[in-house]
């Protein structure tokens, strides 16, 4: 396992979560432009210049019409065929990806995962740099917190994997996981960095 500090985003993955359906957006989430550009390769733009050697997107409804619509370029893709049940299972699917397929063919073994939602453009890369920073300074759990509460990117080292999938179910995610371990969560204030909101419904692209 590599030590968190040896450079700039070794040894870090970002997981993208974009498998929902966008039910309220009309489609899935991952192909809503936004200022130009689809929420998906905003994402995959932001984890690369915040830090993270690699990338990996998990895609879900309409996987296939992603695939074809998006610039997926500097990510690699896994398919959670059970997108359906919650964002916990595409946080189950991604983790496990990163701890077997993916970490054999990295000549640095991946040692955390950062946690990006593909319907926060407006999280850049400066929170993700920022929380990366927590990592590299030895923090084991860290995430952005926006006014005192927790929010996005969330790092979780890789000793914490497994027992985060497991507490992931339905659209819990990893906030039971987070919440039993607050105590040895990293908070990285990120108010001045970034805007944490969601995109769920059509007008909070006006708002």
């Amino acid at each position: 396992m590599t030590a968190a500090g040896e450079g700039p985003g070794d040894g870090a993955a970002a997981l993208i979560l974009a498998a929902g359906a966008g039910t309220r957006m009309g489609g899935p989430k991952a192909l809503l432009e936004f200022r130009g550009r689809l929420l998906i390769e905003r994402a995959i733009d932001t984890a690369r210049a915040g830090g993270c050697g690699q990338v990996v997107a998990v895609l879900g409804a309409a996987a296939e019409q992603v695939r074809q619509r998006a610039d997926l370029r500097g990510a690699r893709v896994v398919v959670n065929q059970g997108w359906n049940e919650g964002v916990g299972s595409s946080l189950r699917a991604g983790l496990a990806a990163l701890g077997s397929e993916f970490d054999d063919a990295q000549a640095v073994p991946i040692d955390a995962a950062l946690v990006l939602l593909v319907d926060q453009p407006m999280v850049g890369a400066d929170a993700v740099h920022a929380v990366l920073a927590a990592w590299r300074g030895g923090a084991r759990l860290a995430a952005a917190s926006y006014a005192g509460q927790r929010g996005h990117p969330v790092l979780l080292g890789r000793e914490h994997w497994a027992a985060a999938e497991r507490g992931a179910v339905g659209d819990v995610g990893a906030r039971a996981f987070l919440a039993a371990n607050a105590a040895q969560l990293v908070l990285v204030p990120c108010d001045a960095l970034a805007d944490p909101r969601d995109l769920d419904a059509p007008a909070d692209l006006n708002a």
